[in-house]
């Protein structure tokens, strides 16, 4: 029994070894992937605000609750970072980021990042930054309350997945055990 478990080990080893990496592969891709159309509208209206077209004409008019909704929504921050207008209300008005994100941005142009402004309140933004008449920021995002479902459930397969071919190995190396067990 015990060289039974000493080869089996190696075997588990690299099993969880696959399994962590596939886990990890997968959630990177949707999270990844979560950023995709925020990317476009952020560069988009980005670039009108930055050809001089006006706040009213680039922004939703309607109002996302981002606690509450999957829609996507955007804010654009004067050069300073005060939010001057917004699709997206948090407990009833325009949420605001972090400074550090403004800091970056004028560092290297555009930040992609989860943002949780409130506890349950999880986002994919990206924010870039504009110049033209009236330099400032524009940030795109969306809940990731779906992106996240999805990771939870690759989670339990791969988890269940795991367990699974632990059981089977362990079972194939003691067969093999006892088969060379009875040849010899």
């Amino acid at each position: 029994m015990k060289n039974i478990v000493k080869y089996w080990l190696l075997m588990a080893v690299i099993v969880t070894g696959l399994s962590g990496l596939t886990y990890t592969a997968i959630q990177q891709v949707l999270r990844q992937s979560a950023d995709d159309p925020q990317i476009q509208m952020a560069e988009d209206t980005a670039a009108k605000l930055a050809d001089g077209q006006q706040l009213q004409n680039v922004v939703p008019p309607e109002k996302v609750d981002i606690a509450t909704s999957l829609a996507p929504y955007i804010i654009v921050f004067d050069a300073s970072g005060k939010p001057i207008a917004s699709s997206a209300l948090l407990d009833g008005q325009a949420p605001t980021i972090p400074s550090g994100v403004f800091d970056y941005v004028r560092q290297h142009g555009e930040d992609r990042i989860t943002w949780s402004p409130q506890s349950g309140v999880r986002s994919a933004i990206v924010v870039t930054q504009f110049h033209g008449p009236n330099p400032g920021f524009v940030l795109a995002g969306r809940s990731l309350r779906e992106v996240e479902i999805r990771e939870d459930n690759i989670l339990k397969i791969i988890f269940a997945g795991w367990i699974a071919i632990l059981v089977v190995t362990f079972l194939a190396t003691a067969l093999i055990f006892r088969l060379l067990r009875n040849d010899s």
